[in-house]
This record gives C-alpha cells, sequence and structure tokens, in this order.
C-alpha cells in the first residue's frame, strides 16, 4: 500500500481500538527478561505450572420443610434438637451445619411439629460465599502464590456441595495444611497508653453469627458467643483494669497472628452487664453504612480465625509435579504455533495472494494476544481448557475472515467503494449470527459447576465477542484499503471462489435482448 494508503488505515477508528487493545494487552502481558530467559505476567493454572489441588464436600445440608407454627419459632426447635448451627434462608428452608441423614431430620422434624419437604447435601449460596471469602482471605495472608477457589453450585437448586481449591506450586500434603491450619486469634485490654494485657484466646470464643444490622442504630456488627471461662476472664480484665468505668480508655484489642484487626471500648449496656456478672454473648460494632458491612464481614472471618462455617471433608485431590507442568507448558507453546503456521499454510493455499493472507493472520494473532491480556488483568489462570480455548478462538476467527474476504471479492473481482460495503455489511451479519450460537452453546459451560471447562468456555466467548465488535470490522477495514489498490483486478486473486452470476428477476421472453 501506498504512504496514504497506511495512513487512512492508520486513523480509522476502528483499527485505532484494535491497536489500542493490542498495546494495553502487551503492556498487561509485560513480556521481559528474567534470569535469561523470556517470562510473562501471565498467570498459569494447575496443568502448566505444577501443584495440587483439594476439592472439598460440605457436611451440611439445605433443607425444605412444612409446619404450622412461626418459621422462626420451628427454626429454633430444630437447632434445640439437634444441638446444631440452624440458618433460617426463608419461609420454608433452612441451612443445618452439621451432617445428618434424610431419616434422621424426618424424625427430628416431626417432633418439632413439621414436615421435612426437601432434601440436600451441601451449604446456602450465603454460606458458600462466606466461605470462599474465608479461604481467600486466608491464603492471602499466608502468602500462598496462585490460590484459587472454585464453588461448585448446582444452577438449579442454587445449592453448593463442593468447593475446589487449586493451589500452585504445592505438594497435596502442603496443601491440605494450608486450608486445614488456622490463625492464632487473641483478645487483649488496653490498661496503660498503648500497652495491653493477655484476655483470652479464639478457643474461648465457641459460636460466630453472620453480620446484622441494628434495627435502632442501624449499626452493622458480628454477634460471638463466649466459653463460661472465657466469659470469666474478660469481666475479670474490665474490672480489673477498670474498662467498666472508663471504657474509652481501655478498649478491647482483637489481633489474628499478632496484628490488631479490630479495635474497641466495651459499650455502655455490656459494661453494665459485666459489672453484674459475665458476659458469654457480644457484639462487635462495625458502625452504620456499606464500609460498615464490608468491615464486619472481614471481622467474621478474624472471629473464625480462618475457621470456616460448616465442616469439610477432602473429597478427592490431585497433584500436578512441576517437572509435568513445565513439559505441558512447552507442549502448549509448540501447539499453538502449530495452529497458527498450519492455519496460515491452508490460507495462502487458498488465496495464493500474500496481501490477503498477510492481515488474516495479523488480526487472527492480535486477536490471541488481546485474549491473553484479558485474562491477565482479570485474573483468568491459563490452563490446557484455556488454552484449548485460544486455539478454538484462533479457527473460528480464521472462519470468519475468510467469510469477509469471499464475499467481498464476489465473482472474483473488487468491487466499487458502495458494493463493498454492502457485501462487508451482509459478511458481518453472517458472522453476528455464527458467533451467537457459540455464545449460546458456551453458556451452559459457564455456568455449570464444571471448573476444568470453564476456563475454555470463558475464553472462547471472550474471543467471540472481541472478534464480532472488534477485530472483524478492522479487518473488513484494511482488506477494503489493501484491494482498493487492484481495482482492476490485479489483487483480485485467481483462486477466490466465483460466485454464478445471478440470475435476472421477473419473468421474459426467450431469444436475444
Amino acid at each position: 500500500m501506498k504512504t496514504d494508503a497506511i495512513k487512512r488505515v492508520l486513523l480509522d477508528w476502528r483499527v485505532l481500538v484494535l491497536i489500542g487493545l493490542l498495546v494495553v494487552s502487551v503492556i498487561a502481558i509485560n513480556p521481559h527478561f528474567e534470569d535469561g530467559e523470556l517470562t510473562t505476567d501471565l498467570q498459569y493454572g494447575l496443568d502448566l505450572e505444577g501443584g495440587a489441588w483439594l476439592q472439598l464436600q460440605f457436611k451440611a445440608e439445605v433443607v425444605g420443610f412444612q409446619t404450622d407454627k412461626d418459621p422462626e419459632q420451628f427454626a429454633v426447635d430444630v437447632r434445640d434438637r439437634l444441638d446444631a448451627e440452624v440458618i433460617l434462608l426463608d419461609a420454608n428452608q433452612i441451612e443445618i451445619r452439621k451432617e445428618y441423614s434424610r431419616a434422621d431430620l424426618e424424625r427430628i422434624f416431626a417432633e418439632a411439629g413439621g414436615q421435612l419437604s426437601s432434601y440436600e447435601q451441601g451449604i446456602s449460596q450465603s454460606t458458600a460465599n462466606d466461605v470462599k471469602r474465608i479461604m481467600e482471605e486466608k491464603l492471602n495472608s499466608l502468602g500462598t502464590r496462585d490460590a484459587k477457589v472454585n464453588l461448585l453450585t448446582s444452577p438449579f437448586t442454587g445449592v453448593t456441595q463442593f468447593v475446589r481449591v487449586d493451589l500452585a506450586g504445592v505438594s497435596i500434603a502442603q496443601a491440605k495444611e494450608l486450608v486445614g491450619t488456622q490463625g492464632k486469634f487473641e483478645i487483649r485490654i488496653q490498661t496503660t497508653g498503648n500497652a495491653t494485657e493477655h484476655v483470652l484466646f479464639g478457643d474461648a470464643i465457641t459460636t460466630v453469627g453472620v453480620p446484622q444490622r441494628d434495627p435502632r442504630s442501624q449499626s452493622w456488627g458480628v454477634g460471638f458467643t463466649l466459653t463460661e471461662p472465657g466469659a470469666v476472664a474478660l469481666r475479670d480484665a474490665a474490672i480489673t483494669y477498670n474498662a467498666v468505668n472508663d471504657p474509652e480508655n481501655h478498649e478491647l484489642v482483637m489481633l489474628l497472628d499478632n496484628a490488631t484487626v479490630y479495635s474497641a471500648p466495651l459499650s455502655p449496656d455490656l459494661a453494665n452487664s459485666i459489672r453484674a456478672g459475665p458476659a458469654r454473648e457480644l457484639i462487635a460494632s462495625t458502625g452504620a453504612g456499606e464500609e460498615a458491612l464490608e468491615a464486619a464481614k472481614t471481622l467474621e472471618i478474624h472471629l473464625r480465625a480462618g475457621a470456616l462455617p460448616v465442616d469439610v471433608v477432602v473429597a478427592s485431590d490431585g497433584q500436578v509435579p512441576a517437572d509435568r507442568g513445565d513439559y505441558y507448558k512447552q507442549m502448549a507453546v509448540i501447539g499453538g504455533l502449530f495452529a497458527v503456521l498450519t492455519v496460515g499454510a491452508v490460507i495462502y493455499f487458498r488465496y495464493r495472494e500474500p496481501g490477503i493472507v498477510l492481515p488474516m493472520m495479523a488480526i487472527s494473532i492480535s486477536e490471541v494476544v488481546i485474549l491473553l491480556g484479558i485474562t491477565r488483568i482479570i485474573g483468568q489462570q491459563l490452563d490446557l481448557a484455556t488454552i484449548a480455548g485460544l486455539i478454538a478462538v484462533l479457527g473460528t476467527g480464521i472462519d470468519h475472515l475468510v467469510v469477509i474476504t469471499d464475499e467481498v471479492l464476489h465473482e472474483g473481482r473488487v468491487p466499487s467503494p458502495n458494493l463493498y460495503l454492502k457485501r462487508l455489511t451482509r459478511a458481518l451479519g453472517i458472522i453476528v449470527v455464527a458467533a451467537a450460537t457459540v455464545v449460546i452453546a458456551m453458556l451452559p459451560l459457564m455456568v455449570m459447576s464444571l471448573t476444568s471447562l470453564r476456563g475454555f468456555a470463558i475464553i472462547t466467548v471472550l474471543g467471540v465477542l472481541i472478534g464480532v465488535t472488534i477485530a472483524r470490522p478492522a479487518y473488513g477495514r484494511i482488506i477494503m484499503e489493501i484491494l482498493s489498490v487492484g481495482q482492476n483486478g490485479s489483487v483480485a486473486a485467481a483462486d477466490v471462489p466465483q460466485k454464478a452470476p445471478e440470475k435476472a428477476k421477473g419473468k421474459g421472453k426467450k431469444g436475444k435482448a
């Protein structure tokens, strides 16, 4: 192309958007040399990095019930009979944070004045989100790199039965230790200045509630219960250091692994209660508003010291050795290069024209680079499934570009600008329909609890959307400028399939026109 033609292409907004995304993606990938080797900031999954994974099963149930009693009272009666934590989810459903068989629950429900209507092992969506947040908080605090927590939730009932934890670069034994380790939680009381004295450890906390808002003050808080010795120790410390009379200068300080996570004075009501005797049920207030709610959620995790609200058991586990991960990584690179070269050879065999083939390959490689940049930005790890998605995107992308090229080169000739735009619009319409079918086909894999396939579905959908909205229009603009060089047909490749001339519409007499 001539210089003025190149300028027109580079200044076109569709091409500018493509180039901009490409630059941002390269910055996000950050290719650089480290210890003499080319490396990037891409995050690799267990398949390519090596490490261990654990799939944990929750020892809890979500059950439906029918009763003539008040639902809240019924939940309390069931809790007292089971001696377990029972959460009322709605007017006809509760969560039992302990493992029981259906037969046992049917008997207990009958004794409490109700009837069991449904039974499913697992936990509610709210509890599952708490579990994920607790695990991520704990793994991050332990400095574990590339930890990934995935909930395996039924799309039909919303009940989560399993959680999968991927830990790159660790063994199975280390993974079990990291997931099962609790932090050291301690409550201290302020004495003089910034000095504090020990009151109790986390083993004195028996239960921790979920964040709740006081209807009067609109303040968020987390309730927790102390053992009897813990309540006595708190009362003795509060009286000894005069926290009951001067709470502002003698705050209770909570620490997790020697780091302060909460500090506040005793409320007047709690101070009066402690004067009369030990108080076992306490509420740590975090204030009002959305920030206070987030603080309450974090405090709940700290109070549990990393312990989950329900017990879990290891249902399955697995490990990929580091050397095997390096091998898979090399094979993935080789497979990607082989796919690019093969596609390029097939396209050249079809068109025999570098002016068409090179833009096609450049656009396809740009799509892959943009996808890699997006995975880095959103934190999507690369594993074998996502690599397969990238190769699938490369194939579907070339297919769409072939549709555009064949459509605009109708009858093997370069059309006029107006006719070109009409044919390009028609080609893009065909591509949009094809892309929509791919997205619809991938949606079930994105929402279903199939961890190994979600990455494939996500990459495929992202690739299709980027191609339809950015890459295809940019290619249409580029190829238009390239083909315009050969308005007399010089660039219209000899091997481009020619379509038969369209028949004239309407009826006519036989004979010469």
